[in-house]
């Protein structure tokens, strides 16, 4: 087994991921960034997940440096039942944990060839999604296991033009799998609940660039632009149902199906400014493309027949915040941040299987300096999220209808190591 395999094999055996920016998206690249509700990351260098956030800023480093970092998710998602269809009931439609805890891991190392060129290279994540409701769940044709997980390999390199300006570019490789599986759930056919409707497991890879902009209006001011490409993916691998032919199923038979999925393109504006020796600034506004994100679609890979089919209708969307940061003494620095992350999702389509919405982060953090080279930070952010009420029409054409949520506490720790 290659580095290359090894490396995405850890990563996704620890990536059973819920997204808690807007839709699918991830932020959790580091914990100095959700210290501040990542505030400012397109133009903050303090730590080599600079690599996710901005290229151009590895050549601020003056010693190579290497950062770990594991960010933990306890989400508390869920869905409530308002009204169903009469052979089924409302309370039957109950969840208070669709969503999974998650494990995010990240790996990034910066290191100046000379006074003005430095390169880096970053595993992480920018994209995942976890929910899962029983195998006999009333609405199941609506909802069962939604699952994408990615693992982003970043090499980057930076230029210094002067004292000002510097600019960075990498190359990205994603690897993807994705698993849909739908039930029948509660039906006026007389099928048992648990019965399988729909179930699609495949992986895929792609590539995607990445490029930045810094500008140093001094020593404690800088303003960053990141930008950071689409990447196409078409999950190939085994569909099967079990229903029976005069519903046009399969009876358990598999078959090679594929799903295609965009993964959108985003950009950053970043500032920070130092207010005086102890306290700084920051703030960030991201863009995500998310209107490319029509419909979710499977289709059958010898026929091209259409297997599962929902539609999404996404916007692009905004991400605003704000942060700050306070020089305790020498060795200790602390972060706050505030931010409004704005869901993509259109309010006629809103969906259980993807339960977004407008979110608000409150975030906290802080940095202590071990010695001359090693550092370590914590970040911890509470995240509330607004409550929507909306029905969903399954492929009988019975509505449902339902109240969602979704909050979450994500804790994030991180080492830091200059060599």
């Amino acid at each position: 087994m290659n580095l290359t395999s090894s490396l995405l094999a850890v990563f996704v055996g620890a990536l059973p991921l819920n997204a808690f920016a807007a839709a699918f998206q991830l932020s959790e690249h580091s914990a100095t960034g959700l210290g501040r509700a990542f505030a400012g990351e397109a133009a903050i260098a303090d730590s080599a997940s600079v690599v996710a956030s901005n290229p151009a800023l590895m050549s601020s480093f003056k010693k190579a440096e290497l950062s770990v970092v594991g960010t933990y998710i306890l989400p508390d998602v869920g869905v409530s039942g308002e009204s169903a269809p009469v052979y089924s009931s409302a309370a039957a439609l109950d969840n208070d944990s669709i969503a999974p805890e998650a494990l995010i891991p990240a790996i990034y190392y910066v290191t100046p060839i000379n006074e003005k060129v430095a390169i880096g290279f970053g595993v992480f994540s920018n994209f995942g999604l976890a929910t899962e409701f029983p195998e006999d769940y009333a609405a199941g044709q609506l909802a069962g296991i939604s699952e994408i997980t990615t693992v982003n390999l970043n090499a980057s390199v930076s230029y210094q033009i002067d004292a000002h300006w510097s600019v960075g570019m990498g190359l990205n490789y994603i690897y993807a799998e994705a698993n849909l599986v739908r039930h029948f759930g509660d039906n006026p056919l007389g099928l048992p609940a648990q019965t399988v409707a729909v179930d699609l497991e495949g992986d895929d890879s792609g590539y995607g660039w990445n490029a930045g902009l810094a500008y140093e209006i001094n020593k404690g001011s800088r303003l960053g632009l990141h930008y950071r490409s689409k990447t196409n993916l078409t999950f190939e691998g085994d569909y099967t149902n079990q229903l029976p032919a005069a519903l046009g199923g399969l009876s358990s038979a598999v078959l090679p199906g594929y799903l295609d999925l965009e993964l959108p393109a985003t950009a950053e504006f970043s500032g920070v400014h130092s207010i005086d020796t102890k306290w700084a600034l920051n703030y960030s506004i991201v863009w995500t493309q998310w209107s490319h994100f029509e419909s979710l679609e499977a289709y059958a890979s010898e026929s091209n027949t259409l297997l599962f089919s929902k539609k999404e209708n996404f916007s692009n969307s905004f991400r605003y915040a704000l942060g700050g940061s306070y020089q305790l003494d020498k060795n200790i620095k602390l972060r706050a941040g505030f931010a409004y992350d704005a869901t993509p999702t259109d309010s006629n389509h809103l969906s259980i299987s993807i339960p977004d919405s407008n979110r608000k982060w409150l975030s906290a953090g802080a940095s202590y300096k071990v010695d001359k080279t090693s550092s370590v930070d914590m970040g911890l952010s509470i995240i509330k999220g607004d409550e929507h009420t909306f029905d969903e029409t399954d492929n009988l054409g019975s509505i449902w209808t339902f109240s969602s949520k979704g909050d979450a506490l994500i804790f994030s720790a991180q080492y830091n190591y200059k060599f």
